[in-house]
């Protein structure tokens, strides 16, 4: 495709629209159904209920956080006892890790269906063969993109 057509699509202020958007849909949905976390909150828990033991430059890099707010999150998380840490004791430099608790898996398993709901809600009236060939061509433009951008955490 030209670039001047790219160009003319707005792809990136599309995509950023649609992020935007579904972050919105994401705050109003956790209001309206009285979590006492944030989306963006449940990332962070979601991630480690996938990788538990994660060190907090793994889980910025793997959420796109930066350090501050990464930090942020975490107290936060720490402080509501839905994470904790532990000092690895393999590492001389005595860094610790996180990791989910009891309560934070009962908290993601109770977030979880509305997740899906604001998924489903956002895929409506597209096909699976779209979304399949939508997600492939997104996987390129991320794969193009962390070959360009230096992360720094």
């Amino acid at each position: 495709m030209e670039q001047e057509i790219l160009l003319q699509q707005k792809i990136g202020l599309r995509l950023s629209r649609i992020g935007l958007l579904s972050k919105i849909f994401a705050i109003q949905t956790f209001l309206k159904d009285k979590f006492d976390i944030t989306p963006e909150q449940f990332t962070v828990l979601y991630t480690l209920k996938i990788n538990n033991g994660m060190y907090l430059r793994q889980l910025a890099q793997e959420t796109l956080k930066d350090r501050p707010n990464i930090t942020r999150i975490v107290s936060i998380l720490e402080g509501k006892n839905y994470l904790t840490t532990a000092t690895d004791k393999e590492d001389g430099r005595m860094v610790k890790k996180l990791y989910i608790t009891k309560a934070g898996i009962k908290i993601c398993n109770k977030v979880l269906p509305s997740i899906l709901n604001i998924w489903d809600s956002i895929s409506r009236n597209i096909s699976e063969a779209e979304i399949d060939s939508f997600l492939i061509t997104l996987d390129k433009m991320e794969g193009n993109l962390k070959n360009l951008v230096i992360m720094q955490n």
